[in-house]
This record gives C-alpha cells, sequence and structure tokens, in this order.
C-alpha cells in the first residue's frame, strides 16, 4: 500500500505545484506591480521630501543674506524681493518699522492679514501688528472695532485683543467695560502669567476687585 500512497502523494504534489504555477502566470503580473508601485511611491515621497528640504535651506540662506546689509531700509528691499510668504512679510514690515516707515510697514502687514493663502495665525499676527502700529493715529472705538475679530473665541490671539481693547475703554472712559474685558482675561484658562499680572494690577488702578481665584493664584506665585 505504501507505493501507491506514495504515488498518489507525488501526483497531488505535482498537481498543487502546476496549479500554483498557472496561478503565478495568471496573477504574476499583479504581484510585480504593486511592487513596482510601492518602491516608485517610496521614492517619489523621499524626492518630494529632498525638495522641500532644499527649498526650505535656500529660502533660509536667502532671508539670512538679506538680514545681512547694514541698514534697515535695505534690509527691508532684500527681503521684499524674496519669494512672498508669511515669514518674508512679517519680517519685511519690521525692518520697514526700524527704518521709520510706519505706514508702509503697517500697509505690508495689511496685505498678509488680507492674503487667505496663509495660516490664519499669521494673518493674525499682521492685523494686531498693524492695530498696534497705527495706534496714535486710530481712535480708541476704531481701535476696538478692528481689534473686534480678533478677540472672538478661539483666537489665537484673544487675550493680547482684549487686554488692548479694555485700554481703549480706558481712554474712552467706560471703565465699566474695561473692568469686564480684563475680569474676561484673568478668568481663561490660557492667560500667562505676565497678561494676568497686567490685568490685575490695572483692575486695582482702576478701583475694580481682582477675581478672588487669581488672587489666590497670585499669592500663591502660580
Amino acid at each position: 500500500m505504501s507505493n501507491p500512497e506514495s504515488f498518489i502523494d507525488e501526483v497531488s504534489e505535482e498537481v498543487r505545484r502546476d496549479q500554483l504555477f498557472a496561478m503565478m502566470k495568471r496573477y504574476g503580473w499583479i504581484a510585480i506591480l504593486l511592487v513596482i508601485l510601492l518602491v516608485g511611491g517610496a521614492a517619489w515621497t523621499e524626492y518630494n521630501r529632498a525638495k522641500a528640504t532644499a527649498a526650505a535651506q535656500e529660502a533660509g540662506d536667502s532671508i539670512l543674506a538679506a538680514l545681512e546689509f547694514d541698514d534697515s531700509t535695505a534690509r527691508s528691499d532684500a527681503l521684499a524681493a524674496l519669494p512672498a510668504s508669511a515669514i518674508t512679510a512679517l519680517m519685511t514690515s519690521s525692518e520697514l518699522q526700524l527704518a521709520g516707515d510706519l505706514e508702509a510697514s503697517a500697509a505690508a502687514l495689511d496685505s498678509l492679514a488680507a492674503d487667505m493663502s496663509v495660516a490664519q495665525i499669521y494673518r493674525d499676527i499682521a492685523a494686531f501688528k498693524a492695530i498696534l502700529l497705527r495706534h496714535d493715529g486710530m481712535n480708541p472705538q476704531d481701535r476696538k472695532i478692528a481689534l473686534a475679530p480678533l478677540a472672538a473665541p478661539g483666537g489665537a490671539l484673544r487675550l493680547l485683543a482684549l487686554e488692548q481693547m479694555a485700554l481703549a475703554d480706558i481712554e474712552l472712559g467706560e471703565i465699566d467695560a474695561a473692568l469686564a474685558g480684563l475680569t474676561m482675561i484673568l478668568e481663561d484658562a490660557g492667560v500667562t502669567r505676565g497678561l494676568r499680572d497686567r490685568a490685575s494690577s490695572l483692575i486695582v488702578a482702576l478701583g475694580g476687585k481682582v477675581p478672588a481665584v487669581v488672587s489666590g493664584n497670585v499669592l500663591a506665585g502660580q
């Protein structure tokens, strides 16, 4: 019985081998295609990563080269000549401010704030800085109107905008509104120590009362 069983096993093995070869012949191209796609995809990803790194390095080198000029005006001109980006726009504005051209500095910030292609955080920073640059030329009510969108809940600059709005309220003589805004700052979980100290000092100076929880945190050195 051993010989027939051995023969049957050999035949079965041969059949399985033929079936496997047939499947490989019929569907093997799919496996090869998958390998090609995987290898090609990895190579393309690596190429794009290297390209992005090189572009970032080139942009950084260009910015550093522009900042090597001794004169603020020359630095701002060199920065303005670089490909537009949020970083170069902010730096151009800063150099224009150092050169004493506040309106041109604010105008550069206005352009960035209106650019819908950049991240919201950069647009908010630009809008906030532009308002501060025009502080002396704006009446308090106009400053409050301009700051209001930045003070909306969830905004990255909400607390700083609320502080500036409170200062505008003080100029307008609206002490209750100023105290309410300063209290909102103190009650926000994201308030920094410096901003909390400034708000607390202003509340005391205005004759208001610092919230009890905030007072306890200040006394505890938190």
